[in-house]
């Protein structure tokens, strides 16, 4: 590997540990912490994200929540591709589905997830990546995200379920690759198709509750003041 190509990866590597650390920040812990004097991480699930942002804090640091964590992956992947632009010498368009380096913004996309779900604030836990992970897809095309964000609606609105409509949504992120950017490169479907899996996986206590049916239904006004059994 010459030095030019050792220079690209260093770039694409520091880029990965930016958006890591970026989207780590646990700002449900910080919001519930500051607005409802409660641990997330002590209450609920024990999730920092949104719904047990929701379950113990309230909607307004559920809102908070939902706001900074979709954020921070969009902001994390919008400045790291001008940089990244500049080692690879192409134009930033390169790195969108299709484009010649379009696996770059894949890798930034789990590096974000990967960052919320295992934060180094937070001894490597954290949430389950549903709202980051649409951060990642509002990043990288809008119409995108808001098919998933419209899946997301429709399956908790008609279950009640929240994580009905996260594990539906993440788990179709390869499929509706394939089907929205056909042109896309191979590394970039199978990445976002790991990205979307890997959010599942993140989920699979859920999933084991919601076969048990003792899987919690979306309130607005009920709250939890301890763990959940």
């Amino acid at each position: 590997m010459g030095s030019t190509s050792m220079h690209v990866w260093l770039c694409l590597a520091l880029a990965c540990v930016v958006s890591y650390a970026l989207c780590g920040i646990p700002f449900g812990k910080f919001f519930a912490k500051c607005l409802a004097h409660v641990d997330l991480q002590k209450v609920g699930s024990g999730n920092i994200g949104t719904t047990n942002a929701l379950r113990a804090g309230g909607p307004k640091v559920a809102i908070l929540t939902l706001v900074c964590d979709v954020l921070k992956a969009v902001i994390s992947i919008n400045c790291a591709l001008p940089l990244l632009s500049w080692a690879f010498g192409c134009s930033v368009a390169s790195f969108y589905p299709g484009g010649s380096h379009d696996f770059v913004i894949a890798v930034l996309g789990i590096s974000c997830v990967v960052g919320h779900m295992f934060s180094f604030y937070l001894r490597f836990k954290g949430g389950k990546s549903i709202a980051t992970g649409v951060g990642v897809l509002f990043a990288i095309n809008l119409p995108w995200a808001l098919l998933h964000l419209g899946i997301f609606i429709v399956l908790v609105a008609l279950t009640k379920f929240v994580s009905v409509g996260s594990i539906a949504t993440a788990g179709l992120v390869g499929i509706t690759a394939c089907l929205l950017f056909p042109h896309a490169s191979l590394a970039f479907k199978l990445i976002m198709g790991a990205l979307g899996l890997l959010v599942v996986w993140a989920h699979r206590s859920n999933i084991k509750k919601l076969m048990n049916g003792t899987e919690s239904k979306l309130s607005f006004t009920k709250r939890v003041d301890k763990m959940d059994e």
